[in-house]
């Protein structure tokens, strides 16, 4: 499952969840991946320096992402150092959930699936659109940005309408929550050949 920020992911992998599906979120791994000591975490110290620090050595992702965001060398090189851990992390996931449960129907939210390649490991990709206003919107009011600040970063990944283009199966999600939950449920139901 794939969508650009603040399309809706989460809700869906929300609505997954309650349905019995299992979902990675590779946020989090990318979180689990930069924890204070572990080599990535080095690796990005490195290259931008403990200015990008809190006080506990966590990283300050509002001011990561301020730096990268203005500069998108910056960003491929940080995508260098965390996208190859994150997708060895998905792999060792996904070993053990088919060892332990193969029967599980399993989603991957990837915010930047296509652009990691990692539909590759897919056997269906879902995406999560919203048009580029709604977005702008959303993630306004969302992270308290400004409109250009939040355009750079939705313009940092694939256009949604591309990744559409290339999906299975597109979840619309410009209007109630409830639609987009019956239209994921839907959806879902198709996989486990309820519908």
């Amino acid at each position: 499952m794939t969508g650009g920020i603040a399309s809706g992911k989460s809700t869906v992998s929300r609505a997954l969840r309650e349905l019995g599906a299992i979902v990675i979120d590779a946020d989090e791994v990318a979180h689990s991946i930069v924890e204070p000591g572990k080599p990535a975490w080095e690796d990005i110290v490195d290259l931008f320096g403990a200015e990008i620090l809190h006080e506990d050595h966590t990283i300050n992702r509002d001011k990561l992402g301020g730096i990268v965001f203005d500069d998108l060398q910056l960003l491929q090189e940080l995508n260098q150092i965390t996208h190859p851990r994150v997708m060895e992390h998905f792999k060792q996931i996904l070993q053990t959930i088919k060892a332990d449960q193969p029967d599980a129907v399993v989603f991957i939210e990837v915010p930047l699936l296509y652009e990691t390649h990692m539909e590759r490991i897919c056997d269906e990709v879902w995406v999560i659109w919203v048009d580029e206003e709604i977005q702008i919107e959303r993630l306004i009011k969302r992270d308290s940005l400004g409109r250009e600040d939040a355009i750079k970063r939705i313009d940092a990944q694939m256009n949604l309408d591309e990744k559409a283009k290339r999906a299975n199966v597109v979840i619309d999600n410009r209007h109630s929550m409830e639609e987009t939950i019956e239209t994921a449920t839907r959806y879902y139901k198709t996989i486990l050949g309820q519908i």
